[in-house]
């Protein structure tokens, strides 16, 4: 019983941990992208290509970050208030304790220099576009932006689900997860699952018909469509039937 409770509270542990993503300026990392890549491939070796590449997070509408400049601290123009992390019937709204929001117009308010475009932006780029404003008021400043918290990557499930609602996107998650996450199937479910994808890519074509593609549960479970079960995307929307 005890290692049962230890094993629940780990878990519990994972699921209220946010992933967290931050970045220099440029200017003021001594040490260079090229250079990174470089030693990481000298200590891989040849399982270097085996590690698919991550992208940079791209900046969204309602996305919340800290802006910190070395020795002047946060430059947030205002404290977001904190909420709760999750309602019951899916993941929105929810709100970090500090930072500033990302509004509806793609901007953020900051200290001394106002209203800031954002959306769009890596960190890196919004770090590097920082210091070069801050530069007109401090001296060789060093910032450094986080993503605090992220609330612009989103999906949908609709359909024969518990609680179906839209959704955030803020770990890796799967088509079957997405359905678990919202409750799992109701009794009237014939657990035919439709994913419609607006924004499509090239890998995409090996399971999807157009915009969309089918995984049936059942056929799933039983491992004959284990291929099908894909990584879902912001904005992508989820159908059970």
């Amino acid at each position: 019983m005890a290692r049962l409770l230890a094993l629940l509270g780990f878990l519990s542990l994972l699921a209220s941990t946010a992933i967290t993503f931050a970045a220099q300026s440029t200017a003021d990392v001594s040490v260079s992208a090229k250079m990174k890549d470089s030693i990481l491939k000298e200590i891989l070796s040849s399982r270097v290509n085996q590690i698919p590449p991550e992208k940079e997070y791209i900046i969204g509408h309602g996305d919340i970050l800290t802006v910190n400049i070395y020795e002047e601290g946060d430059m947030s123009a205002s404290s977001t208030p904190g909420l709760s992390r999750q309602n019951k019937s899916g993941d929105a709204p929810r709100i970090a304790n500090s930072g500033a929001t990302v509004m509806m117009d793609g901007r953020i308010s900051l200290r001394d220099i106002g209203d800031v475009e954002v959306v769009g932006l890596t960190l890196t780029e919004l770090a590097d576009y920082l210091k070069k404003l801050y530069a007109v008021i401090y001296d060789n400043p060093i910032v450094t932006t986080t993503l605090a918290q992220s609330n612009s990557l989103r999906y949908t499930v609709m359909g024969k689900v518990s609680q179906p609602g839209i959704f955030l996107l803020d770990y890796p998650t799967t088509i079957v997860q997405a359905v678990a996450r919202s409750g799992g199937f109701t009794e009237w479910a014939s657990k035919d699952i439709t994913v419609v994808r607006a924004k499509m890519k090239e890998e995409d074509k090996a399971h999807f018909d157009g915009n969309t593609m089918k995984l049936n549960y059942d056929k799933f479970v039983s491992g004959k469509a284990l291929d099908s079960n894909v990584f879902i995307r912001s904005g992508d929307i989820i159908i059970v039937n």
